[in-house]
Parts: C-alpha cells; sequence; structure tokens
C-alpha cells in the first residue's frame, strides 16, 4: 500500500512538472510566466489595452478547462484581452511575501497604466486576493464571488470554515481585503445571503462604491452555477467593455429560470417551508415552461392538496401581447 502511495505520489508530481512547463513555455509565448517563490506564478498574456486579472489554483485550472490553461485566459481570449493570473499550489489565500513583492514590483513598474481598463476578478480564495491586490490597480473594476474580507480571527472570529489556515498572516500588507478596495472603481459583491457566513463576511465590504449582489438559492456553488449558466462570461464581458450593472446581472441571471439544479433547490426550501400555493405555482410555471415530470407530478398532487383545503390556484397571467 505505502509502495502505491508513493507511486502515486511520483507520477502525481511528475504530471504536476510537466503541467507548470508547458504552461511556462505558453506564457512565455504570450507575455511571461514568472514563478513568485515557492507556491505562486505569474502567467500574462498581451494582448491588447484591456486586462483582466484573476487569482486561480493549480488544481482548479488542472481540472476545469480541457486546455488546463487559466480560465481567465479563456474568458479574456474571447475578447482579444490581455490576461494576468496569479496561480496558487494550495490553500495559500495568496498571502505571501513574494507575491506582495511581486505587485509592489507592478506598482513601481507603472504595469496597470498600460492598460485602458482593468478587471480584477476572483471566486472564493481567488475573491479575497482580487479585492485585497485591486489597490494596486487604481480605478479598476472588482468582481468578488463569494468573498472573504479576512480570516484574522481578531475580526471574523465568528468564521470557523478555515480555523487550520488562521496561522497565515493577515494583518500585514495587503491583508485587510475591504481596506484595499478604496482605491477600486466600481466592486461588485457577489453571495448568497442564506449563506449566513458569506453574508456575514460580504457585510465588511460596504462602502457607498460596492454593489451586492444576492444570488438566493445558488448556495456555495455560486461560480460553478453561473458558469453552468453561461452567465460569467457575459460577466465578464460586460465589465471590459465598462458595461456591467446591477441591472445587467439580473437580466442575466434570469437563466436560472430554466437551470434544473436552482429550481430543484427552489421547490426543496419551499416544500420544506410548507407553503403548498406557492409550491405549487413554482410547478404550475416549470411544467408549464420545461420538460419537468418532478413538477407535473408534485402540481397535481398539490392540486388534491389545495382543493381539500378549499385553496383555488389563481389563474395563469395573461401573456404579454
Amino acid at each position: 500500500m505505502d509502495e502505491d502511495l508513493r507511486t502515486a505520489d511520483a507520477a502525481e508530481t511528475t504530471t504536476r512538472d510537466a503541467w507548470f512547463e508547458r504552461v511556462e513555455e505558453i506564457g512565455e509565448e504570450l507575455g511571461y510566466f514568472q514563478r513568485l517563490g515557492a507556491h505562486h506564478s505569474a502567467f500574462f498574456a498581451d494582448e491588447s489595452p484591456t486586462l483582466l486579472v484573476t487569482f486561480e489554483t493549480v488544481d482548479d485550472i488542472r481540472t476545469r478547462t480541457a486546455e488546463k490553461l487559466p480560465v481567465g485566459l479563456t474568458l479574456a481570449r474571447a475578447h482579444g484581452w490581455s490576461h494576468l493570473c496569479v496561480i496558487a499550489e494550495g490553500e495559500t489565500w495568496y498571502r505571501d511575501p513574494a507575491v506582495f513583492a511581486y505587485f509592489d514590483r507592478l506598482v513601481d513598474d507603472a504595469f496597470f497604466e498600460d492598460f485602458d481598463r482593468v478587471v480584477f476578478y476572483g471566486a472564493d480564495m481567488g475573491a479575497y486576493a482580487a479585492t485585497a491586490y485591486s489597490v494596486t490597480a487604481p480605478g479598476a473594476t472588482v468582481i468578488a464571488v463569494r468573498p472573504t474580507a479576512t480570516l484574522d480571527p481578531m475580526i471574523t472570529e465568528w468564521d470557523k470554515r478555515h480555523m487550520a489556515l488562521r496561522r497565515l498572516d493577515f494583518t500585514s500588507r495587503y491583508g485587510y481585503a475591504p481596506d484595499m478596495i478604496e482605491g477600486a472603481g466600481e466592486v461588485f459583491v457577489i453571495y448568497d445571503p442564506e449563506e449566513t457566513l458569506d453574508a456575514m463576511q460580504a457585510a465588511l465590504f460596504t462602502r457607498p462604491f460596492v454593489t451586492k449582489l444576492r444570488c438566493r438559492n445558488l448556495g456555495a456553488l455560486i461560480e460553478p452555477t453561473l458558469e453552468k449558466l453561461g452567465i460569467l462570461s457575459a460577466v465578464i464581458e460586460a465589465a471590459g467593455k465598462g458595461d456591467f450593472d446591477a441591472a445587467t446581472f439580473w437580466r442575466l441571471l434570469r437563466a436560472r429560470r430554466d437551470h434544473g439544479p436552482y429550481l430543484r433547490t427552489l421547490l426543496t426550501k419551499l416544500e420544506a417551508a410548507r407553503r403548498p400555493l406557492l409550491t405549487a405555482l413554482l410547478c404550475r410555471n416549470v411544467s408549464t415552461r420545461l420538460v419537468a415530470p418532478r413538477f407535473k407530478r408534485r402540481l397535481a398532487e398539490l392540486q388534491e392538496e389545495l382543493d381539500a383545503l378549499g385553496t383555488a390556484l389563481p389563474a395563469p397571467a395573461a401573456p404579454h401581447a
């Protein structure tokens, strides 16, 4: 057994080293690839005056796309934009002096001043980094999905999700993310307000220039859901063009009306809340628009229950002319 584990570890190391070699070659072709200390790297593709900055992890990159290249690169390529990706190996939260020094150099070199528009994007751990390091590019648009303000227990002792990572230093440079967005342009914080700890972290980002986009019933899987719905690419595109706002987001998010997992979550919550009339209205809406046997069966059951209670479903709204 131990020998098998050692063999698997060696194979994984070889595969990872080969991946780094390939990404480094591609980075050098497109712009540059640079190691930042022991646990981070920077990948830069120089294409146009619009720059997308993302924060991703090695494991996420290697599993999310067929090309095994940064997701941000795929999004940027679709529009001919430049792309900077800071890549982490593991749950580092990008709290590394080597990363601090890298962003210091970008500022000293006036790197961000070469671009007409800069968008910082990140989700989860990457959302913390996107907000924390956005201070280096004044006026940048920031899109943060489920951001964390800090893991410093002196501030967020109520958040027990990352106890082992509290040893990381969140009190030095680029530490408290809500302070680091002060020089940003517009900041959009995307989260589910029913996820209590996410909502508490999001509350720490409250500022006049911060727009909170509350995505009820998406839970902790907001980014994967936005990807599946095709919304994430559209959000980044709008931000890169300077056209992103709350109205745009809500219009895009209407796609969730046809998304099975979202609709099933909504059904489960209504059932748990014992709201038969609302549940029936949901089932009627879904079964009318989609092929949804589960919702159609439940509608029939609920109509019998409502009939027994003497409650009738209101007539469907007339279609718009």
